[in-house]
């Protein structure tokens, strides 16, 4: 059965009206699940509109009212977690504790949003000068737009729109058209938790409702996750008409393994991390630098991955599943001939990996390079498939060289027993997130997301406090309070008396 994907504008949850028709497909077998009309100029607008007035109201909610329809969602999140990995799983194709997992890291980011009070707190200071104060607000900006990619619907949105709806903005959700059921279910509990009419919109399409939000006078701020190209003019266009962006775009984030490490954890969290969701994770593994003696383990790790298999989403035997679409499939297969070519050592292909009775299914299995150098293409380029480069250095400075030279910084590891080596990787390493034996150093919400070089684009990141910041303007207010009449004569400069 074919599902009818809905956008919600204005209160409402709608078919639209576009005549543009994309298919959500089934990864495992690309059959069709789902339908959704491409939202039309005329529907973001009206959206925009819906946002702009319910704005106006919300913005005057007390904190802790906005803070009880957050505990109300999050109690949802909660019950309904099984029910949202399952749609999760059907339209990734993630494994059923991969899809949970997805899941929970969101609810993590609404459970944080309820302490939305202590984060909008300002700050005062009294006696700034004689009987003069000074304090300052955090006020709400309007409405605000997030812009989420494929390989997370359900973590990536509830990065945004808790925290800036319980900020006091109304938001616009444009989630990617290739699995928007997740987000759909997602808007549908926030109705449910008693948000009021217009404080969320949802709008399902392509560059058309994406142009129409970084345009738009009245959307004030702009969240994107995706691809290094989309990120760019995302960015670009956004700050250009004026708006707050933050861009979160590739990655291509190296693991340091040192020869004192633990094999054996070393082994069995870079096979996690390199393959895990089939690779299309923003924060994988896709580059091993064995350092020293530690390059002797590498046939080790390839066996490891051997092992592994993708199948289906509740296949309990599955490592993953396939990637998101033929297309995403057919640059995997590019990028791995292309390494080939390039002549990288393919000691592990999984280009001809299929499932049984599934063999239409976007299937790729894992695949490992040795002998990569930074000038391959493979190394150059984010795969976003379940491909390992394993690379070689000396010494950790090497290595950390070697990191330092990439363009990207989003995420990198550390795997040693030693401090001293630790903590000068963790130091002098040009890498926002990193990890001392954690292979994914992705942070609880209280913190903040924090990739760096060409892996973001804005000031400020998501989640923690600096989302906070992002979606709110500060407001500073200083005072005086005459007690008697008698005046002190006029104050001919800027300094305060």
């Amino acid at each position: 059965m074919t599902t009818q994907v809905r956008h919600y504008i204005d209160g409402e949850f709608v078919l639209g009206e576009g005549s543009k028709q994309i298919a959500v497909t089934n990864p495992a077998n690309n059959e069709i699940i789902a339908v959704v009309n491409a939202a039309t100029e005329s529907e973001v607008l009206t959206a925009i509109e819906s946002a702009k007035k319910a704005f106006v109201t919300w913005k005057e909610i007390p904190v802790s009212e906005r803070a009880r329809v957050m505990l109300r969602y999050q109690h949802l999140l909660k019950e309904h977690h099984d029910e949202i990995a399952t749609i999760l799983a059907k339209e990734t194709g993630k494994t059923f504790d991969d899809a949970k997992g997805d899941v929970w890291r969101g609810i993590e980011v609404a459970e944080h949003a309820c302490n939305i009070a202590s984060l909008l707190m300002g700050e005062t200071v009294e006696n700034v000068a004689r009987s003069i104060d000074t304090y300052s607000y955090t006020q709400p900006l309007g409405v605000c737009a997030g812009i989420t990619p494929f390989n997370f619907p359900a973590m990536i949105p509830l990065w945004m729109f808790p925290l800036a709806i319980a900020c006091g903005n109304t938001f616009i959700l444009k989630p990617s058209e290739q699995d928007p059921m997740t987000p759909q279910r997602l808007v549908e509990l926030f109705e449910e938790a008693g948000a009021p009419k217009g404080v969320l919109q949802m709008v399902h399409g392509d560059k058309v409702a994406v142009d129409v939000l970084l345009d738009h006078k009245d959307v004030k701020a702009i969240s994107f996750v995706g691809s290094v190209a989309v990120g760019q003019y995302i960015y670009k266009t956004g700050t250009d008409n004026l708006k707050r962006v933050q861009a979160f775009a590739g990655a291509k984030n190296h693991c340091v393994i040192m020869p004192d490490a633990n094999k054996q954890q070393v082994i069995n969290n870079l096979v996690g991390a390199s393959v895990g969701a089939a690779g299309q994770r923003c924060m994988a593994i896709s580059v091993a630098i064995f350092v020293g003696e530690a390059k002797e383990w590498i046939p080790e790790v390839k066996e490891a991955l051997a092992k592994v298999k993708p199948g289906l989403w509740d296949d309990k035997d599955a490592a993953y599943g396939p990637v998101i679409s033929p297309q995403a499939k057919e640059r995997v297969l590019s990028l791995i001939a292309q390494g080939k070519a390039e002549g990288a050592n393919c000691v592990l292909d999984g280009s001809e990996f299929t499932v049984e009775g599934y063999e239409s299914g976007n299937w790729v299995g894992p695949t490992v390079f040795t002998d990569v150098t930074t000038d391959m293409t493979i190394y150059k380029e984010e795969i976003f498939g379940p491909v390992l480069c394993c690379m070689t250095a000396d010494s950790l400075d090497d290595a950390i060289e070697v990191v330092n030279n990439s363009p990207y910084g989003n995420g990198t590891s550390i795997f040693t027993a030693s401090g001293a080596a630790a903590r000068k990787y963790q130091h002098h390493i040009d890498v926002g997130q990193v990890g001392i034996n954690v292979p994914i150093p992705v942070p609880l919400p209280f913190f903040s997301f924090t990739g760096w070089k060409g892996s973001f684009y804005g000031d400020q990141h998501a989640y923690g406090k600096q989302a906070v910041r992002f979606y709110t303007e500060t407001k500073t207010i200083t005072a005086r309070w005459f007690d008697s009449d008698i005046a002190s004569g006029p104050n001919m400069t800027i300094a305060l008396k």
